[in-house]
């Protein structure tokens, strides 16, 4: 086995796990998921038929990630935190053919508690505060806080939250990294490896 599970986690047939990932207790890994290499799974989780995380997705406690949500590489999901899949859910209506598609973009971090309602894609290197609900699009490295959830600034792939000059620059202060907002998105201007 390439990956390390607690023996109170449930890990169903038919599920793929990559090399590395960490899965703790009283998880529950379903059929037909798909969890990338390097991810931690913390305790209390539910990972649903279909869903797809890639690679070094960080899931906290008490965390379900339903079918219709996928997280590419480098996503953070806080303890406590919360996706949908029907927009309009009732308990004597079945509307299983009707979950709506949520993309959590790379290195997007949602915080503790948060909400995030189905068929609405946060952007990369996005940041989603403590007890937000997101209830639109989340743009890329966009800082949203508040419920329902609006846009107060934006945020560096480091996490830290850009202040732009008069002509719309900003460097990191942990990274160095430098940042043009043009036309209300952001975006890398160095030429680094990882620059977007």
């Amino acid at each position: 086995m390439s990956f390390k599970a607690h023996p109170t986690a449930v890990i169903d047939e038919g599920c793929t796990i990559g090399e590395g990932t960490r899965i703790w207790h009283f998880s529950h890994i379903m059929t037909g998921c798909s969890i990338g290499p390097e991810c931690n799974i913390g305790q209390n989780v539910v990972i649903s038929p279909d869903v797809k995380l890639g690679r070094n997705v960080k899931v906290q406690n008490n965390v379900s990630i339903y079918t219709g949500v996928e997280c590419e590489d480098d996503v953070f999901l806080g303890p406590s935190m919360v996706f949908t899949n029907v927009i309009n859910p009732r308990s004597a209506v079945n509307r299983r053919g009707e979950y709506l598609r949520t993309l959590v973009k790379q290195g997007a971090s949602i915080g503790a508690n948060a909400t995030i309602v189905c068929g609405h894609d946060i952007g990369r290197y996005a940041f989603i505060g403590a007890g937000a609900v997101v209830t639109r699009e989340v743009p890329d490295h966009a800082l949203v806080v508040g419920n329902p959830a609006r846009q107060t600034g934006w945020m560096s792939e480091y996490g830290h939250k850009l202040e732009f000059d008069p002509d719309g620059r900003a460097v990191c202060p942990e990274s160095g990294q430098r940042y043009k907002l043009e036309k209300g998105r952001v975006s890398r201007t160095d030429n680094g490896p990882d620059a977007a």
